[in-house]
C-alpha cells in the first residue's frame, strides 16, 4: 500500500483548510495546532509561492490508546494532515497512521489501533476534497511516489 494518501481536490486552499477543520471535528477528533509552513517560510525571506498548512489532529482516546502500549510511540502523534498548492491545484493529504506505526512497531493491537485511525483520518480528507454529497467524484486519489 502506498504510504500517502493524497486527493485533489477542486476547492480553493482557503476552503479546504476550513473544510478540513470541520471533517476533524466530524470524526471525533481535534485540532491540537495549525502550522502555516508557506507563511513561515516567506516571513524568513524564503522565496516560496505555493501553499502548505499542516493540521496536527488527534483522538485523545486513541493516542491514550497507543501510549499505553508504547511510550515512546509519542514521537508518531499526533497525525498530520497537509493542506497544500502545488502548480495551482489544492491537495489535501498525510502519510498513513498505519503504515507508518508499522514502520514502528510490529505489535498487532497497535496496528489494528493504526488502521482504524487511518480509516478516520482518510475519511477526514475525502469530507474536506468533496465539493458537496452530490459532486462525490469530484475529489479523487492522486498516487504520490
Amino acid at each position: 500500500m502506498n504510504p500517502l494518501f493524497v486527493l485533489n481536490t477542486s476547492k480553493s486552499f482557503e476552503s479546504a483548510c476550513t473544510d478540513l477543520q470541520t471533517a476533524v471535528i466530524k470524526q471525533g477528533f481535534g485540532v491540537m495546532a495549525v502550522h502555516d509552513l508557506g507563511e513561515t517560510l516567506r516571513s524568513k525571506g524564503i522565496t516560496f509561492a505555493e501553499s502548505c498548512r499542516v493540521f496536527e489532529v488527534c483522538s485523545p482516546q486513541q493516542a491514550a490508546k497507543v501510549l499505553a502500549h508504547d511510550m515512546s510511540l509519542n514521537m508518531a502523534l499526533p497525525c498530520r494532515i497537509s493542506v497544500y498548492t502545488d502548480a495551482g491545484q489544492t491537495l489535501i493529504g498525510m502519510i498513513r497512521p498505519s503504515e507508518m506505526l508499522h514502520a514502528l512497531s510490529s505489535d498487532p493491537e497497535l496496528i489494528d489501533l493504526a488502521r482504524q485511525v487511518d480509516t478516520s483520518t482518510s475519511a477526514m480528507i475525502k469530507d474536506a476534497a468533496l465539493e458537496s454529497e452530490l459532486a462525490s467524484h469530484s475529489a479523487h486519489q492522486t498516487i504520490v511516489p
